[in-house]
């Protein structure tokens, strides 16, 4: 409206306030910046009116209708337009929702996390929703959104970047400092500690522009599937072998692991080309490897019935399930006398005889395996 509209209205009153559709915006400018002395100013409970002129804050109006004059709001006099004859001030006015608002979501990758327990890396994704609030309205007219007409989505897209950074930039850092297993992570049972860790962080990089994260809700952190399925097995087969042959048993199945991962490989042609000496050195390693992981694991996994750990022999024999040694073959163990499981069909070659049954004798062996009598004369 332009200055002869006002002069033929005179004086008239004019109202000042956020229209309803424009309510849900977290910042609305006033369209006109001339406004008549005497209008009528009205600010929601859940926003505060915020005056500029030459670009700099005047004043900060709190909710409530308020009469603009210079004698009820002496500011009002600095804003004066000496061309009307006082009848006009000229301000821009600035509405800013102080409510939370919430429901806003965000997602996306965080990218290669190293998982503590395995020390494997896995992909990371997370997804969730924030609420935020206006804690300095001039410092957002000001820091973020200008003098010009602001759109709301902005500032939350601005948010969700801000979010999706501290996310992305210190999830790896909790997880390897405080050594939180990423299917721990992934199961929510940190949710409330990455939480208050994020917010924390948050509120060094929105603060300086009068905004606030008041919290995070249905934050969800996840992994790729496979990778997922992966650490599962993983973490499967260490607990059963740190039960089975404890720490010494784990480090030894990682290197069976590697080994095996080799030897797959070279099954499949690595190491030569051809059938010539390649091929023949690729087999042979692949034997040695195949051997040594499956001595190493059946070493370990061998345990009395007495529930300890006895690494099994190497060379042909069998293990007492009454002393736990490792005795020739036969139906008593040598050592102590108890009955064994029926030999296998070689036996070790003897160095003495039973003088009671004439059986084959091992050269450490204290009591018959046949029939048990004492192999003292």
């Amino acid at each position: 409206m332009g200055l002869f509209d006002w002069f033929k209205r005179g004086v008239g009153e004019m109202m000042v306030a956020r229209p309803d559709d424009a309510k849900s915006h977290v910042v609305w400018k006033h369209p006109d910046p001339t406004i008549p002395m005497g209008s009528q100013l009205t600010v929601e409970a859940d926003e505060v009116a915020v005056f500029f002129r030459d670009g700099k804050v005047v004043a900060t109006m709190q909710p409530g209708r308020h009469t603009l004059s210079t004698s009820n709001l002496p500011f009002l006099s600095n804003l004066v337009d000496s061309f009307t004859g006082g009848n006009v001030f000229v301000a821009e006015v600035f509405f800013v929702s102080t409510r939370e608002h919430t429901g806003v979501k965000f997602g996306g990758r965080v990218g290669h996390v190293e998982d503590p327990k395995s020390g494997i890396p896995v992909e990371t994704m997370v997804h969730g929703e924030f609420s935020f609030r206006v804690s300095e309205p001039e410092s957002l007219v000001t820091g973020l959104v200008g003098m010009g007409r602001a759109e709301s989505h902005h500032v939350r897209s601005w948010l969700k970047e801000q979010v999706l950074k501290v996310i992305r930039d210190r999830i790896g850092e909790l997880c390897v400092k405080n050594k939180w297993p990423l299917l721990d992570v992934t199961s929510g049972a940190y949710t409330v500690e990455i939480e208050q860790f994020v917010l924390g962080e948050l509120g060094n990089h929105v603060g300086s522009y009068g905004l606030r994260i008041a919290r995070l809700g249905n934050f969800v952190i996840a992994i790729d599937e496979e990778d997922g399925d992966n650490l599962k097995k993983l973490y499967t087969d260490a607990a059963y072998l740190r039960t089975v042959g404890g720490v010494g048993a784990y480090k030894d199945f990682a290197a069976g692991k590697a080994m095996m991962g080799a030897g797959e490989g070279m099954a499949k042609g690595g190491g030569g080309a051809g059938g010539g000496d390649g091929g023949a050195a690729s087999a042979g390693m692949l034997g040695g490897a195949g051997l040594g992981v499956g001595l190493g694991l059946a070493q370990l996994l061998v345990k009395d019935n007495r529930g300890g750990d006895v690494l099994a022999p190497a060379a042909a024999g069998v293990i007492c399930g009454g002393c736990g040694a490792s005795v020739a073959p036969g139906k008593f163990c040598g050592q102590c006398g108890v009955s064994l499981a029926p030999p296998p069909e070689a036996e070790p070659q003897a160095s003495a005889y039973c003088t009671g049954c004439g059986s084959a004798l091992g050269a450490d062996a204290r009591f018959c395996g046949q029939c048990g009598a004492s192999a003292k004369t």
